[in-house]
Parts: structure tokens; sequence; C-alpha cells
């Protein structure tokens, strides 16, 4: 992983050096999110009695199951904490991202767990402990845990209800994703999984999680999976995703923030969702550049077009209001090779249109920092974006939301440096702290 003789720390401290508007915090998760992070044995035995890692829906690995000799799969945590430390970091969310010989190591050292970087520690890790739904399991024996997990530190139930997609066998599945394939080693590793979540099932393991969870610190749901280009079970897309939304707005009206992360959907199927109760909705573009889009994205390019994908992100907010429509991109894939672009300027121009067209329209996009998934068609030998790209981004995005006064987006907690929860990227954490949200 070093560059030469530079190693991992010193080129990281140098996009720091060059980014001093951007919180120290936030670069450091960038590089961890893209690279992944190692831990020693002391270390996984320590984690192993805290919240663990649920893969709600992709691996957000950089190495398969069959190559974790010490089944780290099993034994890391869903998220850690950065604080304190020698860099005096604020409490700053992470994503574990396992790559055993990663340069991000966690240890224990003097009696607590630490981050290092090439050896040298930077912070502390503090886990979440198990919360207490995690320990019970349906009448039918299905653990909470595959039915309902949460993540951001325990604020975002993650409903993964169909856990396959239908572009996949087909050569059309998005080059980046691994849901299927994921879903395939996890079955093989032992995991309780099922391609599809009846709703009476949900309906249950949310009975659990709003019985135990009395501090309600689980504010939001996501109820999401693949994408369905025919049938599943004799339904549609809309159809099939909104009996969820609508069974449990029904049965636990005002509890949670609906969020709902599929297809961009013409009108008429997003009437849909809004009448079911979904309050925030993600038509994800994954990628800007109409070029990688067509090579990154082949089912969606062709089973809807990106012209008309994007023309459909932008009418839902006749539905839902510009502040509830938030699509996601996969931050990095416009580098990756070989069909990428080959300068970090280059790669920014083209996801700063992106925001630009849709923030101008108060339409606020999130994004996920890409790792190279190994089971994904670019995870395979390819590395991630550089780092500069993604301290680039996350300069590009602020300052894009600042310029037309946007609120930040709702559904992901409050956002600033040592405030965010959000952890497969940093664009939270790079507002301004008391930066105001969007009401649901």
């Amino acid at each position: 992983m070093n560059l030469g003789n530079i190693t991992r720390l010193q080129s990281t401290d140098e996009v720091i050096a060059g980014h001093p508007d951007l919180p120290q915090e936030a670069i450091f998760k960038e590089d961890l999110l893209r690279i992944g992070v190692d831990f020693s044995e002391d270390a996984l035995r320590v984690s192993a009695g805290f919240k663990p890692k649920s893969y709600f829906i992709f691996s957000f690995d950089r190495r398969p199951i069959e190559e974790m000799e010490r089944s780290e799969n099993l034994r890391s945590p869903e998220e850690i904490a950065l604080v304190g430390g020698p860099r005096n970091f604020r409490r700053t969310i992470v994503s574990v991202r396992i790559l055993p010989g990663s340069p991000y190591r966690v240890e224990v050292l003097d009696g607590r767990l630490q981050l290092l970087v090439d050896g040298e520690p930077i912070a502390n890790v503090e886990l979440q402990n198990t919360p207490s739904y995690y320990r019970r399991a349906l009448k039918n024996g299905k653990p909470i845990t595959e039915m309902a997990p949460t993540i951001e530190w325990g604020y975002l139930v993650y409903l993964t209800v169909y856990r396959k997609c239908q572009y996949f066998g087909f050569n059309e599945e998005c080059q980046f994703c691994d849901l299927n394939e994921n879903f395939r080693q996890q079955k093989a590793a032992g995991r309780p999984y099922n391609t599809v979540k009846e709703v009476e099932e949900v309906l249950e393991a949310l009975e659990i999680v709003n019985e135990e969870d009395t501090e309600r610190r689980t504010k939001a749901y996501t109820i999401t999976g693949g994408s369905i280009t025919r049938h599943l079970h004799g339904l549609e897309e809309a159809a099939f995703y909104s009996r969820y939304a609508r069974a449990i707005n029904e049965r636990f009206p005002g509890r949670w923030i609906s969020k709902m992360v599929v297809q961009a959907l013409p009108l008429e199927s997003l009437r849909t969702f809004r009448d079911a109760g979904v309050q925030i909705y993600h038509p994800n573009y994954e990628v800007w550049d109409p070029r990688l889009f067509s090579i990154l994205c082949p089912g969606k390019d062709r089973h809807v077009g990106r012209d008309e994908w994007i023309r459909r992100v932008v009418d839902s907010s006749e539905l839902f209001g510009p502040s509830h429509v938030i699509p996601n991109f996969v931050a990095g894939i416009e580098m990756s090779r070989p069909h990428g672009f080959a300068r970090v300027e280059d790669a920014l121009r083209s996801s700063g249109e992106g925001l630009e067209f849709f923030m101008s329209k108060g339409i606020t996009p999130r994004f996920t920092t890409w790792c190279p998934e190994p089971l994904s068609t670019l995870g395979k030998d390819h590395e991630p974006a550089p780092l500069e790209y993604h301290a680039g981004l996350l300069r590009v995005y602020r300052d894009t939301l600042l310029r037309h006064k946007l609120p930040a987006p709702p559904g992901y907690g409050e956002p600033g440096a040592g405030q965010a929860i959000f952890s497969v990227s940093a664009f939270m954490d790079v507002l301004p702290e008391g930066h105001p949200v969007a009401p649901v």
C-alpha cells in the first residue's frame, strides 16, 4: 500500500496539509473506507464482544470470506468510533471494511483499542455495545441481525427485503456491485440469509426492535434490495417494495423516518410509495458521466437509459419535495480502471457537474465511498480511487451545498465533525456543525 518510499501515513498527511479547510478526521475516514482496515488477534477478541458486522446489503470488504483466515467476518465490529488519541480526534464513526494486511490496523495498546497507521497510533477506538434486540430472534428462529440490523451507530434500521438483483445473470449488473455474490458467500459461510423477507417477518422484527429500544436510539428505517426488472412474487418493483412501507407505517405510525432506496421509477409508480407513507426517496444515479454510466451500469442504461434516469430523479421531487429526494452516487468509480478518468481533476469536474445539476434544483445527493469489493467486476485486481480525489470531492460537495444555501439532507442525524453518524462516507462530517437539517 505504500507509494514508493512514502508511507501510508505520510501520504495521508500530505493530503491533509493540502486541504486545511477539511477536518483531518474526514480525510482519515475516507482513507479507511477506500482501503479497509485490519484487526490484530487481540483486537478481534475484544471486538467479538460488541455489535457485530451484519453484512446488511453488500460485503463492503476488500477480501472475500474464504480468504479471511481468522474468521474476521464473524469477529469484526459493524463500525468503529475514532476518538481522542495522539491526533485528538473528534468522534468519527467509520464503517468497517476488512482488509487483512492493511496499513490501517486496530490493536490493543495500553489496555485499550487504538487505530494505528503504519504502526503509529493516531486515535483511540470505541465500539458500540450489542443492542439487546440483537440477542433476540423471530418465532421462526430467524435472528434480528439478519432481519432488521442497525447501522450508523444504531440510528438506522436497515431492511434489505430482497437480497438479490435481477440485473445479475444477464451481464447487466452494475460493475461495482457484489449484491448477488455477497448473498452466495454469506449463505456458504452459514449465515441464515433469505432471498426475500416476508412482510410479516419484518413487522415481527420491528416489534422486537421497538420493544427493546426504550431510549428510541433508532430514528429511521431504510427499505431496499435489488432491482426488479420483471416481476418478483408476481409484483413489479414499486408494488413489491411499497408493501413493506405501508405495513410498517400502519403498524408503527410516526415511529421512524421512512426511506426507500430503489431504482429511478416513473411518477405513477412513485405515487405508490408516497401513498404507502415513504418520506424520503433514494433513486441512486451511481455515476454522473454519461459514458461511464453506460459502461458501469449496463442494466440501468439498457432498461431505463441515463437521460431518462436523471429525468425521473428530478420528476420525483414533485411528489416528495426536493429535499426529500436524495440520490446516491458511488464516489471513486469515476476513476476505476480501465474506463474511468485518469486525472483527479477530471473526475472531480464530472462529479461536481452532477452535484451542481441536482443541488441547483434543491435536490441534495449523498455518496458512498467506493472500496473495490473482490466479488464485483470492478473489484477484481482493482485499486481504489486516490485519496486526493476523495478529499477534493468532500470540498466540492460542501462548497456546492453551501453555495446553494441548502440544508443537510434529512434522515442522517446531525452534521459536523464530531457529530456525524453516517458511516460509509464523510459527506456529513465536512458540513459545518449546527448546519440546518431539512425537516422531515
